[in-house]
């Protein structure tokens, strides 16, 4: 992603045009009572990272933490523990920027419970404005007015940063800009908003690709390579590719990601959304969101450093969910979840490592798993995959309560040595995942074609899976590899490796290169829309034949294809899009075609 700032073209400086939304009357009163001092925020069941704000604690306290945080967060990329900020309801006058390994996140059951008037922002300016590292922290669950800085939040972000059920009252921007001339977008490589309404315009500006499930705005501005909008109320015409819009009318299963409240005897809950399907527009549009609260009794409370597997182990053995609270937790063994509709829930980006070359969490073929808000780490000992998602030879029925996995990073290298062959395998049936990204380092510690290998990112076995924004990026052989049936991808957005030493040590057999998206040649029925896979061959001149591989079955249909020419050695290519179908995309001299676009394909 570093490598990314030195060849992307800015979009121009016309492109940060955008109108100041009306803003909208405060929802949320701030309770009369006595004043409570912010250092009382970090008291709670959760540890010294996770600090509660109440309305009654003086705004110059909440600034103070949230910006000495902030200070300590802003650039720490690979950091080894988080912050979480959570909101009880009310209205705050308050004003701070989110930094790496940050949850800000309202405790209401609804986002207007929770008003932050004056401003919670993600900005880049550490990088100089790009926002292509701006990973791992988020927003969710609350209001925010946007008085503090011009009438328009900003949420300049890349992968591993979602935005969830946040109402924007005014406008909303992806990017951020560039500090040494204030002359155009910084760049900035995709993100994911869900269950969210933006009173204003939405500003993507440089985003190079985006995820929009659920939600609404008053307009959307523009598109760079491939943005996909599920379930939209508002989105921009289907006018792929160009503009470079992908609209599907309804989301076709989901459940809200559930997230924690508080009820109405003051007390902490987890709130798990009702599984709806063929939905559009937000959960939470005729009141409260439909599901049911599972009180906190039930969550074992999880501390890095204190928690060994083990304990974790035996508190799923007794029935407990758990909450991971900030932090990196070594584990040396298996996390096994054998009971249906365990909740696996991270609180301030915390990270799963494992330890012993076996997989930090394995799923057995049950209903309803949640698992959401972690990162999985491999750690030096090479692990087959790091997050398993039923056992080899999985058969049961899900249907009616599928395992969901929200806003996962899964990770090889950066903060140390990591090795796997696989980050994720899903082999239980009726999967679905939203917001995921498998990411083998390009940068960080660790780094290297031999000293952080992976094979795949995601390996699909199991029939039925969808998956909504799934980012997966720089493997050694097919990123995604997919072999069930009835598979359905919304948005694909995928970075082959920069670091092949020579095309000998990138072959598919006799073919140049591996593709990005492998379908099986047993596959009878698959759906795709709105894929972007990228090149940027740094250290060779290396080519691909086809980006994508599918079978030619009347029943697998890709829609709305893209590859681009980031950079790299001269006389590097993807040839085709599809199966030797689509233009090549290359750099040379005089010559070059940086982006091929194809709209359908049909097996």
């Amino acid at each position: 992603m570093a490598d990314r700032r030195q060849f992307i073209k800015a979009i121009s400086a016309a492109a940060l045009a955008s109108s100041v939304a009306a803003r909208s009357a405060a929802v949320a009163k701030p309770r009369t009572g006595r004043v409570v001092s912010a250092a009382q925020a970090n008291q709670s069941p959760f540890g010294e990272n996770v600090y509660v704000f109440d309305p009654q604690m003086p705004s110059e306290g909440i600034n103070h933490i949230t910006r000495d945080v902030f200070r300590k967060m802003e650039s720490n990329q690979f950091a080894a523990k988080g912050y979480a900020f959570l909101f009880k309801p009310g209205r705050y006058r308050v004003n701070f920027n989110v930094g790496f390994y940050t949850e800000v996140a309202g405790l209401g059951k609804n986002p207007d419970d929770v008003l932050i008037d004056g401003g919670v922002n993600i900005n880049a300016q550490w990088s100089g404005g790009a926002a292509l590292d701006n990973f791992w922290r988020s927003v969710s669950n609350f209001s925010v007015l946007p008085s503090a800085t011009g009438g328009a939040t900003r949420i300049a972000v890349s992968q591993a940063a979602p935005i969830r059920r946040l109402h924007v009252k005014g406008d909303l921007n992806l990017y951020d800009v560039w500090t040494s001339c204030k002359c155009g977008a910084g760049y900035a490589s995709g993100g994911f908003l869900a269950d969210s309404i933006i009173d204003g315009k939405v500003v993507p500006a440089s985003q190079q690709q985006w995820l929009s499930r659920n939600s609404k705005w008053s307009a959307w501005s523009n598109a760079v390579w491939n943005m996909v909008f599920v379930g939209c109320g508002n989105a921009p015409g289907n006018t792929f590719p160009n503009p470079a819009y992908t609209v599907i009318s309804q989301t076709p299963v989901i459940r809200e990601k559930p997230y924690l409240f508080i009820d109405s005897r003051g007390d902490f809950s987890v709130f798990v959304p009702a599984l709806e399907r063929n939905t559009a527009g937000v959960s939470w549009a005729a009141g409260s969101t439909p599901g049911q609260a599972v009180p906190l009794n039930k969550f074992h409370i999880a501390h890095a450093g204190k928690d060994s597997a083990s304990d974790l182990n035996e508190a799923l053995s007794n029935g407990k969910h758990i909450i991971f609270t900030p932090g990196t937790y070594r584990l040396h063994e298996t996390l096994r979840v054998s009971r249906p509709d365990t909740i696996l829930l991270g609180l301030g980006v915390p990270s799963l490592k494992a330890m012993t070359g076996e997989p930090a969490i394995s799923v057995a073929d049950v209903d309803g798993v949640t698992i959401a808000g972690l990162i999985i780490d491999a750690g030096a000992a090479n692990a087959r995959c790091l997050l398993e998602i039923g056992p080899d030879g999985s058969s049961s029925d899900h249907a009616a309560n599928p395992t969901f996995l929200y806003d996962l990073t899964v990770r090889t290298a950066g903060p140390a040595v990591g090795r796997n062959d696989t980050g994720i395998t899903i082999n239980s049936h009726h999967v679905v995942t939203d917001n995921i990204w498998i990411w083998r380092a390009d940068h960080g510690k660790g780094v290297g074609w031999r000293t952080n290998p992976t094979k795949h990112g995601l390996v699909v076995n199991g029939d039925d899976v969808v998956c909504y924004g799934l980012f997966n990026e720089h493997h050694e052989q097919y990123q995604t590899l997919w072999n069930g049936n009835g598979g359905r991808v919304y948005m694909y957005q995928s970075e082959m490796p920069y670091d092949p030493p020579d095309q000998a040590a990138w072959m598919d057999g006799p073919t140049d290169g591996y593709a990005s998206y492998k379908i099986a040649d047993s596959v009878k029925r698959h759906d795709a829309w709105g894929l972007g896979i990228y090149c940027y061959f740094r250290d060779a001149v290396i080519k691909c034949e086809s980006a994508i591989q599918a079978p030619a079955n009347s029943g697998v249909n890709i829609h709305h294809m893209t590859t681009v020419w980031l950079n790299g050695k001269v006389g590097s290519e993807i040839a085709h899009i599809i199966n030797h179908r689509g233009g090549r995309v290359y750099g040379h001299t005089p010559a070059s075609a940086m982006r091929q676009t194809l709209k359908e394909y049909i097996g």
